[in-house]
């Protein structure tokens, strides 16, 4: 009988992702352990291997290149020799009822052994859950629950999602609901599954915090100094500026924990852990993979293990527990000769540090002028969770660090 090829679940968190391209041709022989097909997931494409045999079957109506797909979709089937594809009402095995994968293996099935077909919006809205609070708040304003995009993990409604909601209906809206036409010609590109959890995670983070920025220079000459006895010292690992700059965020982080935490059921939750996300620039988009722990972490530690985050997220290669846990994050656009921006807070996160070039300026010391180099820092941080005093008081100690990198936490 033929064996259903469908969507697996990528992450924990994943119900859904975008099918990138098959791996074999139809009418190709398949074999156990080949790579079958590509699919994205929110943050990271990966190879879908098989753990059966056949000859690969693409049915008329399977998803194409760039279409989106729900977790146990069916994308095609594996034929056995001379069988004849199965018919839209024929009953198909799936691979996992076959051979159970082998740990650590990617799966090409779903959880189940039964067919599961492209999954209605309604039944994917009633699939949602809501906080209790969310139904009450709900059942007092009249609104159901049901059609509320939430914000909570897995998509849970809570109650400032149903308060939103409510306040976007009652405001008429400004703008047409459909987009105008366009008098340019051009072309629409269809948004990637890492495009489009960018630019919902972006919005989320404006509409669901009270962003405030903060803007300082610095004199960064000890800091530079410091990574040139790296080099000149021939050490195997020589630290960047941003992995000089996570020691000393996770360090003040440790000693002035206000910034450590989030906006959580209407309190302030401070974390436990230092666990700093470092964004990257990669072709698919931006990703921002956590350094667990880094106030525990030697400069050197930092280094090697933000090194391989970094390879393997331009390598498409990060797994889901990368990006968990994060309750800071570090952006650098020094690279590309910025000074100021806005960095958006990665949420549920409190705080963002934006990281800006370094310059040769002249700066006073003692009352002379002298050659320097100057640091622009940019801070973003949810004025829910901390005012903006305490925050500008961080900050002013994270420069004194940075003046006098030498003292502790980089002697540690």
């Amino acid at each position: 009988m033929a064996i259903a090829i469908v969507v697996p679940r990528l992450g924990w968190s994943m119900e859904e992702g975008t099918f990138a391209e098959w791996l074999k041709k139809e009418g190709e022989v398949v074999n156990a352990g080949d790579m079958l097909f590509v699919l994205e997931g929110e943050k990271a494409s990966q190879e879908i291997e098989s753990f059966d045999s056949g000859i690969l079957y693409i049915p008329p109506d399977a998803p194409q290149p760039g279409d989106a797909v729900v977790v146990g979709q069916r994308l095609g089937f594996l034929l056995a020799e001379g069988e004849a594809p199965p018919k839209s009402n024929e009953p198909a095995v799936s691979q996992e009822s076959r051979q159970a994968p082998s740990a650590g293996r990617k799966q090409a099935v779903a959880p189940t052994a039964r067919r599961v077909e492209r999954e209605s919006p309604t039944a994917k809205r009633l699939s949602t859950a809501a906080s209790p609070r969310a139904r009450r708040k709900a059942h007092e304003l009249g609104i159901d629950w049901t059609t509320v995009t939430g914000s909570g993990r897995n998509g849970r409604v809570r109650e400032r999602d149903v308060v939103a909601s409510s306040q976007s209906r009652a405001t008429p809206p400004t703008s047409p609901t459909q987009p105008t036409r366009v008098a340019v010609p051009g072309s629409v590109r269809p948004l990637s599954a890492i495009r489009r959890t960018i630019a919902q995670r972006m919005i989320a983070a404006v509409q669901q915090s009270a962003p405030v920025t903060l803007t300082t220079r610095t004199d960064a000459s000890r800091l530079v100094a410091v990574r040139e006895q790296f080099k000149a010292g021939g050490a195997k690992i020589v630290p960047s500026f941003s992995d000089i700059l996570v020691k000393l965020v996770a360090s003040l982080l440790r000693e002035c924990p206000e910034l450590n935490a989030c906006w959580y059921d209407d309190a302030v939750y401070v974390y436990d852990e230092i666990n700093v996300a470092i964004a990257i620039d990669t072709d698919r988009g931006l990703v921002a993979p956590v350094l667990r722990q880094a106030d525990t972490l030697s400069l050197e530690e930092i280094a090697v293990q933000s090194g391989r985050l970094i390879e393997q997220a331009r390598t498409g290669r990060l797994s889901e527990s990368d990006y968990r846990g994060g309750t800071f994050t570090i952006t650098n656009l020094g690279m590309f000769d910025i000074d100021f921006f806005t960095p958006i807070i990665n949420l549920p996160q409190a705080a963002i540090l934006g990281v800006g070039r370094i310059t040769d300026e002249p700066i006073v010391v003692e009352s002379q002028v002298v050659p320097g180099k100057v640091l622009s820092l940019s801070l973003t941080f949810d004025h829910r969770v901390i005012d903006g005093a305490p925050a500008a008081r961080w900050l002013q100690r994270l420069t004194q660090w940075i003046r006098q990198p030498l003292e502790p936490p980089l002697a540690e």
